[in-house]
């Protein structure tokens, strides 16, 4: 791989950590309210808890994979599968929200919450190439 590559790589990785940290922060403070709408009903009941929690734990998950995106560099491999893994996880609140038309931080629209569902394979994507050794 040429420097260029390993450069692009790098900063694509600690991109994705920086957007994983900044929404795992938001999950947890100014924005967890409006993040338990994406929320869907059956979540609460398969894993036995509230709305609020879920929101929580997956705030908590977002800042615990950023960090492992940057602290990890002989897990990456590992750490950028299980950030894929996340973002197929949390796939069912998208489609909940588009799917009851519910506003949510920044997808108030039918058309923002369609145009995010797009959105989740190419984090998906993100996260393996940019842990790609």
């Amino acid at each position: 791989m040429t420097d260029a590559a390993k450069t692009l790589r790098t900063g694509a990785r600690w991109s994705l950590a920086a957007l994983l940290g900044g929404a795992g922060i938001a999950h947890l403070t100014t924005l967890r309210r409006g993040f338990r709408i994406v929320v869907p009903d059956w979540a609460t009941k398969v894993l036995r808890t509230d709305k609020d929690t879920i929101v929580v734990v997956s705030g908590v998950v977002e800042v615990l994979l950023a960090v492992a995106l940057l602290m990890l560099p002989g897990d990456r491999r590992r750490v950028g599968l299980a950030v894929a893994a996340f973002f197929v996880a949390v796939f069912p609140g998208n489609v909940h929200q588009w799917r009851t038309g519910r506003d949510a931080p920044g997808l108030d629209t039918d058309r923002r919450r369609f145009v995010r569902l797009f959105l989740q394979p190419v984090l998906v994507a993100w996260a393996v190439w940019s842990t790609r050794r």
